[in-house]
């Protein structure tokens, strides 16, 4: 167990490592931090005392290193665009996306499991069948559609929700929530609908086809001979071999739900990292597309790490496996 984590540890810093190095070349290649602060009409004098005080006259590996030191500690530098700490930036806008990511993961596991079990164990009904239209459906349609949609029916239509902003929130030292308070609740559902429907549909689908498999083994043919009852061949010994690989999936799709709110929060204008990352791509603001790109990884490496854990504890072959290598 602990050589296994130990490999998973080394993998994942090697990973963080390269991200960093991609996220410094948006430094070196991306425009100049020097003309964006200083402005074109900047006398050479000025240019290289900037560059001198910023560091950016060191040689490139020296410079990377001091990259990798800061982003350790968090530190990106200032916002270009802002003139703030984008350390700041990022701890003010990540609550919000953060809580739209889980809202979205709970409406697709508590909806998907459900119907992706019911679509495997009652093939050829009319609600199984609609639950497989909705699934292609969810999948086909790109999500800036399905968010339009969603605001002409149930904020312009029916007048029901509002379409942008994240409502009324409670601060928490530097974390926000909106998730305590009636009017947070109310902002959210439209948007964590609109990033749920795709995980949905995934989470679905994939449930339906373990179940399938699972179904046709032969344990689940032996427990029938035993006369065990349909309820606990499908509930006690299906379902549970089911959800294993489901399990990775949902692990990994939480970390894209974060990573690709981006579209969500830019259609319905939510005041999380996605539409501050848009923001700065538009205005070519390195520091924070540096950060957030780390972050990510940061938030996708964490997650990987805990579902391999987690696949590792619940999956016993594995375990076999490994004592049997050794």
């Amino acid at each position: 167990m602990f050589a296994f984590i130990l490999r998973r540890l080394l993998q994942a810093l090697v990973v963080m490592v390269s991200v960093a190095f991609i996220a410094f070349l948006l430094f070196q290649y991306v425009g100049d931090p020097v003309v964006f602060l200083l402005g074109q009409d900047a006398q050479p004098d000025q240019i290289r005392e900037l560059r001198a005080d910023l560091g950016l006259d060191q040689p490139f590996f020296v410079q990377f290193w001091h990259f990798l030191a800061n982003a350790a500690q968090g530190e990106f530098g200032l916002s270009l665009r802002q003139g703030a700490k984008v350390s700041r930036l990022i701890a003010e806008r990540f609550p919000a996306t953060l809580e739209l990511a889980f809202v979205a993961a709970a409406l697709a596991l508590l909806a998907g499991i459900p119907m992706g079990v019911y679509s495997a164990l009652r093939r050829g009904s009319f609600l199984s069948q609609l639950f497989m239209t909705i699934s292609l459906l969810g999948v086909s349609l790109p999500t800036f559609l399905i968010g339009i949609l969603l605001i002409l029916a149930f904020a312009v239509g029916l007048g029901w929700f509002p379409s942008f902003g994240r409502g009324e929130t409670l601060k928490f030292g530097w974390w926000s929530s909106g998730l305590l308070t009636a009017k947070g609740w109310h902002h959210i559902i439209l948007p964590a609908v609109t990033l749920a429907i795709f995980q949905l549909t995934l989470i679905m689908r994939l449930v339906r086809a373990e179940m399938l498999e699972v179904l046709r083994t032969d344990y689940i043919k032996f427990a029938r001979a035993r006369g065990l009852s349909d309820r606990a061949i499908h509930f006690g010994h299906a379902l549970k071999n089911t959800l294993v690989p489901v399990m990775t999936i949902t692990g990994l799709q939480l970390g894209g739900l974060i990573a690709f709110a981006i579209i969500t929060e830019t259609v319905f204008q939510w005041p999380g990292m996605g539409l501050l990352f848009i923001q700065a791509v538009t205005f070519a603001d390195i520091p924070v597309m540096a950060a957030y790109l780390c972050l990510i990884a940061l938030i996708f490496v964490v997650i990987n790490l805990v579902v391999d854990l987690l696949y590792f504890a619940v999956d016993p072959r594995l375990r076999v496996g490994k004592a049997g290598g050794h």
